[in-house]
């Protein structure tokens, strides 16, 4: 079962994504000449990468200090027996 924490990564991740979805099909309908929208839309496109790029590294942080976890419990297991 997944905790708390990455249930929060997972819609963190899949808000981003949607978020950047939305963004160009909205940029896509605006009504602005097509030079202008591509400009804007190539800065929102930009800034959202660094946004998934964020979120990518909390995920892998998160995952990181899971692992960390599993091992220092198993290892606390194994010294048990």
């Amino acid at each position: 079962m997944a905790s708390n924490k990455d249930s929060g990564t997972g819609f963190g991740i899949g808000f981003a994504l949607g978020a950047v979805i939305g963004l160009a099909i909205g940029f896509l309908y605006a009504p602005k000449p097509g030079k202008e929208t591509r400009e804007l839309l190539k800065e929102r496109m930009e800034k959202a990468k660094e946004k998934a790029g964020e979120v990518a590294e909390k995920a892998k942080e998160a995952a990181e200090e899971a692992r960390e976890k599993v091992e220092d419990k198993l290892g606390r297991k194994k010294a048990a027996e």
